[in-house]
């Protein structure tokens, strides 16, 4: 659910030829062996990549149109670089209806899918027709994730989730938040209620998710997915002109983008970060946060202290 489409392009527009070695060289792994990073989900030992596609604001356009189909080849590269997860919800416009329309043009895998969206409305009838509509919208039988949406009217969807749960209509549930102010209450449904998922915002400029829910999480055994983890584009106004640090290479990263992302996903309560984009350039470079070697504790706090400086 991050959206850091001008953030990064003036970013990479402002280094020029400064230091374009260092950053713009090409973001795949450089070893063919490197393997897909994934993590379980421990409600079922299930693995995901830890890097995903979010669709807040990049994919609401027009559906079936000329805007919408220029998605096209980053929802292909999506797929062509081992991506799997793919969130979206109805509060993001037209994003579902544009999702099922790419995803009926690109080659997949339907197996290599994890489709994600939430319910995001009052009541249990109109929460039971939001998700009806975006199993249409997307194209999908059943979707693999429902998450009830900034914690809207949680206690009535959550009953309905059980009940789709339980006869089959979706594979998870889950539960979001992207803001703060809604931090204390969420620790309190996540102590008592069943989730197998949670969203929530977390990056190396925001970790106050450290604190007490990602711990919380762990503890309950339920998945993490991520949004925001460039902290909507202020992460790339902070390192603006910076050189990637050289020691970044011991993590397999090229890029601040993957700097970041493989900050998020190293914590160990993390399943999945769900970067936005609508540019092919930025969703290949993502992904390759997906391959290599992840941050250890030391290198953690290596990168901490480096964004602490710059």
């Amino acid at each position: 659910m991050d959206n850091y489409r001008v953030s990064r392009r003036r970013f990479l527009a402002t280094l020029g030829g400064l230091s374009a070695g260092m950053l713009l060289r090409p973001a795949w792994p450089a070893s063919a062996a490197q393997e897909r990073l994934s993590k379980p989900v421990p409600a079922s030992g299930e693995r995901l990549p830890v890097i995903g596609l979010g669709t807040s604001r990049t994919f609401d356009r027009p559906p079936r149109s000329e805007q919408s189909r220029a998605l096209r080849p980053v929802m292909q590269a999506f797929f062509e670089h081992g991506g799997g997860v793919i969130d979206t919800s109805p509060m993001y416009g037209h994003a579902e209806a544009v999702l099922g329309e790419l995803l009926g043009t690109v080659a997949h895998d339907r197996k290599q899918l994890f489709a994600a969206t939430k319910v995001w409305t009052w009541g249990e009838q109109e929460g039971i027709e939001q998700m009806q509509r975006s199993m249409q919208h997307v194209g999908v039988e059943r979707f693999d994730l429902i998450q009830i949406h900034n914690l809207r009217d949680w206690e009535v969807q959550l009953e309905t989730l059980k009940a789709w749960k339980a006869a089959g209509k979706v594979r998870y549930i889950g539960i979001t938040t992207s803001h703060g102010r809604f931090h204390d209450e969420l620790e309190v449904i996540l102590a008592t209620q069943p989730f197998d998922f949670v969203q929530l915002s977390y990056n190396i400029g925001n970790r106050e998710v450290e604190q007490r829910l990602l711990p919380l999480a762990q503890e309950r055994g339920m998945a993490v997915l991520v949004n925001r983890p460039f902290m909507r584009g202020e992460l790339f106004s902070r390192v603006r002109a910076k050189a990637l640090p050289e020691w970044a290479a011991e993590i397999d990263c090229s890029s601040w983008a993957q700097f970041f992302l493989k900050f998020a996903v190293s914590h160990p309560a993390v399943t999945c970060a769900i970067p936005a984009t609508s540019k092919v350039k930025h969703l290949v470079d993502n992904m390759g946060a997906g391959y290599g070697r992840l941050p250890d504790t030391d290198m953690r706090a290596r990168m901490l202290q480096h964004m602490q400086s710059v």
